[in-house]
Parts: structure tokens; C-alpha cells; sequence
């Protein structure tokens, strides 16, 4: 797996920016819909950003050093932007089914009052 992600992510920025694309549909996608009010499903910017970043630092990686494919600082960044991304569509996720939870709890009449 992680030769594949290598393969993918090392020294190819343009593929970086890829994924960082991924995220805006997401995130606009959310936006356009009722969600948007909703507290914790509006995150998708966060990870497009941190993806972004990585593209940038992989450019100047890339110009200032071709020659440089494996790297430590690959396992801070990896990790980070995978929990990033996991944070985000897992509180989306749970921003969903909030919502849902609302709009189906909500009854019309008058509250059960024990009469």
C-alpha cells in the first residue's frame, strides 16, 4: 500500500492537487444544501487546504531537490493529512445523521402529554 501511495503522491504534485480538488466538490456540495446550518458538516475546507499545502511543499521539494524521493517528514505529513481527511468526513457523517435525527423527531400536533 504504501509503494502504491508513493508511487502516487512523491514528487507529483499535480496528483497532490488532485486529491486537494476531491475535497472542494465536497465541500461546495454541502454548502448547497441544507446541511450548510448545520454545526460540524461544513469541514471540508479544512482537509482541501492541508492538501493544497502538501502540493506546494512537494513543488518545492521537487525543485530544490529531484533528486530527494524518500524523506522523513513523509510520516508526519502522511498521517496527518489521513486523519485530517478521516476527522472531516467522519464529522460530516455524523453531522448527516444529526440532521436526519431532527428533521424526523419533529412532530406535528401537539406533545404527547400523558392525557
Amino acid at each position: 500500500m504504501w509503494d502504491v501511495l508513493g508511487a502516487w503522491l512523491v514528487q507529483q504534485p499535480l496528483h497532490i492537487l488532485l486529491v486537494a480538488a476531491g475535497n472542494l466538490p465536497v465541500w461546495a456540495a454541502v454548502r448547497a444544501t441544507p446541511m450548510r446550518d448545520v454545526p460540524g458538516a461544513n469541514v471540508f475546507w479544512a482537509p482541501a487546504i492541508a492538501w493544497l499545502a502538501y502540493a506546494g511543499w512537494e513543488w518545492l521539494v521537487l525543485q530544490r531537490s529531484p533528486e530527494a524521493d524518500l524523506r522523513v517528514e513523509l510520516l508526519v505529513i502522511w498521517p496527518c493529512l489521513a486523519l485530517l481527511t478521516a476527522w472531516a468526513a467522519v464529522r460530516a457523517a455524523g453531522s448527516l445523521r444529526r440532521m436526519h435525527a431532527c428533521r424526523n423527531s419533529t412532530s406535528v400536533g401537539p406533545p404527547p402529554d400523558g392525557k
